[in-house]
């Protein structure tokens, strides 16, 4: 294990969100702030409790889950990206580093910086609303699962984007929206049976759901379900960069 090789990319990369901090970090902070004092202060003053938990506290999970998804596709996908638009991807090709030590490098610091910009977000909505959490341990293991994860994916995005808007077009015109159809703002058991049956398509159903029970020990899905179908979304995603790998696609060409 080229742990020199490793250390190089993770430092560079988590360098790049320090020479950037208001983009990476008080950009999604302050947007997801704004969340808060709209839907959570405003709106949820004057809505009913769900599942026995205040409405500004309910959807406290499913915003943090939202940033940890955008952010963590983001950072990943620009991280791998600029190699290749700046051409210096061939240098990390021509290393001493393998495909695996590549990819802990980048993932690494894509999901570090997601997990950093989840907690100041989880002490950020202290300042709004009351909320309590039954399970520390298992929110931890779902914040660091969660960002490992989409952080894979989003390695895949930059290998496979070619533009700045393709780098842009799957987080915006898919992942977003199905994160907020996936019960960031609601329990998925207040939709109709048969729209319930649909939600169950949304993979971020189930991440929101096993984040939420975390917190308040209620979920839409079994949370056995939902690091199940994490894991195997994570499976996936190491599937597909190892083919990229092994054939090269869109980085050797």
């Amino acid at each position: 294990m080229n742990v020199y090789g490793i250390k190089a990319i993770y430092l560079f990369e988590m360098a790049r969100t320090w020479r950037t901090l208001m983009q990476s970090i008080a950009s999604p902070v302050l947007s997801t702030s704004l969340y808060f004092i709209v839907f959570g202060s405003a709106i949820g003053s004057r809505m009913a409790q769900i599942d026995g938990v205040s409405y500004g506290a309910f959807i406290v999970p499913g915003l943090i889950m939202l940033s940890l998804l955008t952010e963590s596709i983001s950072n990943a996908s620009f991280g791998i990206y600029m190699p290749k638009f700046t051409g210096t991807i061939y240098e990390i090709l021509s290393a001493p580093i393998s495909a695996i030590e590549t990819v802990i490098g980048y993932v690494g610091a894509a999901a570090t910086k997601s997990v950093i910009i989840g907690t100041i977000i989880l002490v950020t909505a202290r300042l709004f609303v009351d909320f309590s959490i039954q399970h520390p341990v298992w929110m931890i293991a779902f914040l660091v699962l969660t960002s490992v994860t989409f952080s894979l994916f989003g390695f895949i995005i930059g290998v496979w984007a070619d533009s700045f808007q393709k780098l842009q077009v799957i987080p915006l015109m898919i992942v977003t929206p199905l994160a907020f159809l996936g019960g960031s703002f609601y329990s998925i058991s207040m939709l109709p049976p048969f729209w319930q049956k649909v939600a169950l398509l949304n993979p971020v159903v189930y991440l929101v759901s096993g984040f939420r029970w975390s917190f308040y020990g209620v979920a839409d899905v079994d949370v056995g379900i939902s690091l199940g179908m994490t894991f195997a979304f994570m499976l996936i995603c190491l599937a597909a960069i190892w083919w990229i790998f092994r054939t090269g696609y869109k980085i050797k060409a």
